[in-house]
């Protein structure tokens, strides 16, 4: 039985024919193309036709790519960007540690030289806080009974006077500033021996000079110093310099005004000298005493000066 197909159907050459005749032209092509080379030609010439359409067709892939890129690069530079920030941050903190560092160090290594003039047994103790009273100047420090501190113990610092101890609780202390309105030191100008009482100003972070005659010889630029007449501070301690002198003649006393050269509440650690107050000046943990000099120091001084 024939299975071929229909004589109507039976058009040229049959497909096996065609098979064999295109794969011996290809055979014979690749052979030519191998021994001669003469199909570079065709093939540069089909290239360069069809190099515009490749490229077009690309587009879409690169525009991918390009955006992909563009996304990745971004992502990694805000990265980059926070972690750099971070570092800086980093890097600060530690250059301002290493700075307070160095500031603490420069004031420990005074307030020892201090400790080494006075000749005293001393403490040093670190500032807390300034006290929440607007209408007084104390600062709180963090050493207490347990450590040995009882009221009436004078507070210097690496220039000169701050205060005195006036209440004692068992972990920390409340150091009353000679800038204090209540506070009352006896002085003495260095220049000439002259000798009055400081009292907290009325100005803010001054002191006054009280009961100096009108004429009294005391000029602008004086350095003043503890006397040493209330028992508590050692004599010849810095407290400070003369701001302003007042010399009215229609007053009975002058108007002195000073600056303290000690930090006050702006330094960070402070030396207190263990002396043993005078007997008159209470020592008891939490109550308060009075102000240095107000006990029987003022009365000393205050009449040096009149004499």
């Amino acid at each position: 039985m024939e299975y071929g197909p229909p004589p109507l159907f039976n058009q040229g050459v049959s497909a096996r024919a065609r098979l064999a005749f295109f794969s011996l032209v290809a055979a014979a092509l690749i052979i030519i193309d191998a021994q001669v080379n003469a199909l570079d030609a065709i093939r540069n010439g089909v290239e360069i036709l069809l190099f515009p359409v490749q490229r077009v067709l690309l587009w879409p892939r690169d525009i991918a790519v390009d955006v992909g890129s563009y996304l990745t690069t971004l992502g990694t530079l805000n990265d980059e960007n926070t972690r750099l920030r971070l570092a800086a941050v980093e890097q600060a903190k530690l250059a301002q540690q290493a700075t307070q560092l160095q500031l603490e160090n420069d004031q420990l290594r005074k307030l020892a030289g201090v400790r080494d003039r006075v000749n005293v047994p001393a403490q040093v103790v670190v500032t807390l806080y300034e006290s929440r009273d607007a209408f007084s100047r104390k600062v709180v420090i963090d050493r207490g009974s347990k450590e040995g501190m009882r009221a009436g113990f004078p507070v210097i610092d690496e220039a000169g006077v701050v205060g005195q101890v006036t209440r004692v609780f068992p972990l920390t202390s409340e150091v009353t500033l000679i800038t204090d309105k209540e506070q009352s030191l006896p002085v003495q100008i260095a220049r000439n021996g002259l000798r009055a009482v400081a009292f907290g100003g009325q100005e803010l972070a001054t002191l006054e000079l009280r009961f100096l005659p009108a004429n009294a010889d005391i000029e602008n630029g004086d350095s003043v110093v503890t006397s040493g007449l209330d028992g508590i501070y050692p004599p010849g301690m810095p407290v400070a310099t003369v701001l302003h002198v007042d010399h009215d003649a229609k007053d009975q006393f002058a108007r002195v005004v000073l600056k303290p050269v000690a930090g006050m509440s702006r330094s960070r650690m402070l030396l207190v000298l263990l002396v043993d107050p005078p007997p008159l000046v209470p020592a008891v943990e939490g109550s308060r005493v009075a102000p240095a000099g107000n006990v029987r120091g003022d009365r000393a001084a205050t009449k040096a000066a009149r004499r």
